[in-house]
């Protein structure tokens, strides 16, 4: 039962995946665009998550967590930039 659900939230992952590929190719803004690559740091976020469950290395955990915060704090950079200007 755990690998069916694991492997439900695999194909959703890659439909995520695919969905903000479409969204940065089309996004008419540049600030469309960052938020599909925010959307796409998000699901590898839990792509890491999922791996780490699977593989059952927990240290992947680490790494994600890092990788969230420096995505957090890109985005906010970027949205000073385009707020007022660095």
């Amino acid at each position: 039962m755990a690998e069916i659900i694991i492997q439900i939230a695999a194909v959703l992952i890659f439909f995520a995946i695919l969905f903000a590929v479409i969204r940065l190719i089309l996004g008419r803004t540049l600030v469309d665009r960052i938020v599909a690559i925010d959307a796409l740091t998000v699901i590898s976020l839990s792509l890491i998550a999922l791996y780490a469950h699977v593989s059952g290395r927990f240290a992947y955990l680490d790494v994600a967590l890092v990788y969230g915060l420096l995505s957090f704090l890109a985005v906010l950079a970027i949205a000073r930039f385009l707020e007022k200007g660095l």
